[in-house]
């Protein structure tokens, strides 16, 4: 339950502080007074999205804190799947500075919005007079259904598989989708895959080709070259390796008689034989060397062959051939495939639909279940409410396909009448019968869900008088079993109140401000019979005051 909820720097309250007890607590003002300007502060505690416009000081931070006890609601896996720190009584804070960024926090741990709505709305449900819109809902109608039924459990199940399904259904499409495509493109692939893999493409051939080519068009001038210097290093006509010959001999037969020649003499000899080595390979090279006319044009031939599939697939080298060759065979492989992965995929889509169809019938039939019991507890409640002649069915129907909530369709119908048949809520209910409908509903769920706060933001709308009495012996029932915030303008709801607060507006040098206090035991007693007389604090106004609060 909510205990304390300090608020500062939000619209027009700059500062303001407020302990909350238990049972029924009544908030009363006048028009204008801030009463929906404090709910707009809880709210952003509980996940709801804000800018700078909540601002009342634009160079300040608005701060909103809300201590909670949360000690019997079983909350303690949340927080630790949330990676956050347990506490009986936890303190949830969030804070917007001057640009308009928000931070939230839980027991002083950051948290995002996403996890601050979740916990928020397992903490505090807050009925304002436009929810009584949902009851013309669809998906608002089911979830009350299964909250009656205590389907939570069911439900998260249904949910986890309807996932589970709507995944496999898109990959199940997508793999028709590229596979009806891919169909189209397969001749296309299958004849460029053709056109590579005839070439038989190897790395590094373009190069190697490319060099070979160079000689075969200089071979002629490669050769006359290596003649020449074959015949200058050991030809007919005074080769060098002769001449080097001569000075060896010559060399040779100085040396026993001048020793200093010893050590040239032997560089001489191992040059001599550099020599000769080089004359012989030269000699070599010069033998396999040839013009071939025939080769020339191979190699030309696969060249030319290379460049025109480069220039065809925009690209340079014959590696980025290959990698599109590999990349063509993984597609064309890949789109023979796609029937059996079609067929793997529409398996496991169908073993998936059986599950979700158990588990939906399933549901079905819990919600079937449950709709007598809320169409008597519902005409029940009404009755109380002041409309004797109430009837409260709910229609059941099937939709088509799955949704994200089942297979049902449900309506709720309503009629005042005896003579009238039970017809779409939505249609023929007043809007106070709309609040008495809503309020019956909300005091069902409360029964249902473990849920320490509600407050309601003039559920009143639209009833006056005995009923308002009859609306407030309702809520004071479920203030028995959680906590009930009701603010009000009827006298007769606000009399029920186990306290009773007042919102007003205070002028502050040339600011005015947004105020809460708790009223004693006599400011109550006025406040409620200014509510009830236009004519100021009579005294009839104040016995029917004390009568409304049992005094």
């Amino acid at each position: 339950m909510l205990l304390k909820l300090a608020v500062s720097n939000y619209a027009l309250i700059d500062r303001l502080d407020i302990d909350f007890p238990r049972g029924l607590s009544i908030i009363t003002g006048e028009t204008g007074s801030g009463k929906s300007i404090l709910l707009g502060a809880l709210a952003l505690i509980l996940g709801q999205r804000a800018d700078t416009s909540v601002l009342q000081d634009k160079s300040g931070k608005c701060i909103v804190e809300g201590e909670f006890d949360i000690s019997r609601y079983s909350l303690e896996r949340f927080f630790e799947q949330n990676l956050l720190d347990f506490d009986d009584v936890s303190i949830i804070r969030r804070e917007i500075n001057e640009s308009g960024k928000s931070r939230a926090f839980v027991n002083d741990t950051p948290v995002n919005l996403n996890v601050l709505k979740e916990l928020g709305g397992r903490l505090v449900d807050i009925h304002s007079q436009h929810h009584n819109l949902l009851l013309a809902g669809s998906g608002f109608q089911l979830e009350v259904i299964d909250v009656i039924a205590g389907n939570a459990g069911l439900l998260e199940e249904y949910k986890r598989c309807y996932r589970r399904y709507r995944e496999l259904l898109d990959n199940y499409d997508t793999l028709r989708e590229k596979a009806e495509k891919a169909g189209s493109d397969l001749d296309y692939y299958n004849f460029q895959l053709e056109q590579l893999n005839a070439a038989r493409l190897a790395e590094g051939e373009q190069q190697e080709l490319e060099e070979e080519l160079q000689l075969l068009n200089h071979a002629g001038e490669i050769k006359e070259a290596l003649v020449r210097a074959t015949s200058g290093l050991d030809g007919d006509d005074n080769p060098i390796l002769a001449v080097l010959g001569d000075i060896r001999s010559g060399l040779s037969r100085i040396e026993p008689f001048f020793p200093r020649i010893s050590e040239l003499y032997s560089r001489l000899e191992s040059s001599a034989i550099e020599l000769k080595d080089i004359s012989d390979e030269l000699g070599r090279l010069e033998a396999v060397t040839a013009f071939d006319p025939g080769r020339a044009g191979q190699v030309n031939e696969r060249l030319d062959l290379i460049y025109s599939l480069q220039q065809k697939h925009h690209v340079s080298s014959v590696e980025d051939l290959i990698a599109l060759r590999d990349e063509l065979s993984r597609k064309v492989e890949e789109i023979n495939n796609y029937e059996f992965s079609i067929e793997e995929a529409g398996r496991k889509l169908e073993e998936c639909r059986n599950e979700l169809a158990l588990i939906s019938d399933k549901l079905s039939g819990s919600r079937v279940s449950a709709m007598p019991a809320l169409e008597e507890h519902m005409e029940s409640l009404l009755r109380r409410l002041g409309i004797p002649n109430a009837r409260f069915k709910v229609r059941h129907g099937s939709l088509e396909d799955f949704s994200p909530y089942g297979k049902d369709r449900v309506e709720f119908l309503f009629s005042a009448n005896r003579q009238s048949p039970p017809m779409e809520l939505g249609r023929v209910a007043s809007g106070g019968e709309m609040s008495r409908v809503m309020l019956s509903l909300k005091s069902l769920i409360a029964k249902s869900r473990s849920l320490p706060t509600i407050i309601f933001d003039e559920i009143d709308s639209g009833v006056s008088g005995e009923i308002a009495g009859m609306m407030g012996n309702i809520m004071k029932e479920m203030s028995l079993n959680m906590q009930v915030v009701n603010i009000t303008h009827l006298p007769q709801i606000a009399g029920k109140g186990d306290q009773q607060f007042l919102v007003y507006k205070e002028d502050v040098a040339d600011a005015t401000h947004t105020r809460i206090r708790l009223l004693s035991k006599d400011e109550r007693l006025r406040e409620i019979a200014r509510m009830l007389s236009s004519d100021g604090l009579t005294e009839a106004a104040l016995t029917n005051a004390r009568e409304l609060l049992g005094h």
